[in-house]
Formats: structure tokens, sequence, C-alpha cells
């Protein structure tokens, strides 16, 4: 087993996104993400699935041609090769764990 403490993960920067893998394995990678007000991780696509889960703050997902507010306890699942992102809103921080998983 396994225990990771999310709050003593947290990083955040004023010129970047902190980035922190949790797991790093061929069937599941998880990323800690840590955005400052404002902060984005630019829509792009993959060619695998996708929870992207709100831990802390605020902030605005996108996936596909559609966007969706965010806070703390939003899970959105995006399918393979759908463009997504999000960013945190400005005045609000926001931690993303993002749980990728490979098509089969």
């Amino acid at each position: 087993m396994e225990i990771l403490d999310l709050k003593k993960l947290m990083a955040f920067h004023p010129d970047k996104i902190g980035r922190e893998m949790l797991s790093d394995k061929p069937e599941m990678r998880i990323a800690l993400m840590c955005l400052e007000a404002g902060q984005e991780l630019k829509p792009h696509k993959a060619p695998m699935r996708l929870l992207m889960y709100c831990v802390e703050g605020k902030g605005t997902f996108t996936i596909g041609d559609e966007e969706t507010e965010a806070d703390e306890k939003t899970a959105v699942l995006c399918d393979p090769m759908v463009q997504h992102g999000f960013r945190a809103d400005k005045g609000s921080r926001m931690v993303v764990m993002a749980v990728v998983t490979p098509v089969e």
C-alpha cells in the first residue's frame, strides 16, 4: 500500500505550473498540478483516457469545445484524442489531480 499526503506534495510557482508525478506506471499515471491564479494548462490531445479532479481551489476545465467551471471535488472525464486543459480562475489557486490510463 502507498499513501500520498497531497498537502505535503503541493508546490506552487509564480512562473510555471507546479507538477508532481504521484505514480508513473504503464497501466496508470497520476500527476498533481498546482496552478497560481491565472495559470493555464493549454488544451491539448492525448491518446489516453483521462480523469481531471479539482482537489482544491476554483478554475475552468476545457473538454473539446466546452468549458465547465470547477471547484473542489469536481471530476471531469475525457475520452482519448479529445482536446482538454484547465486554468485557475483569477484570484484563486487551483490544484488538479490528473489520472491517465491507456486505451486498449
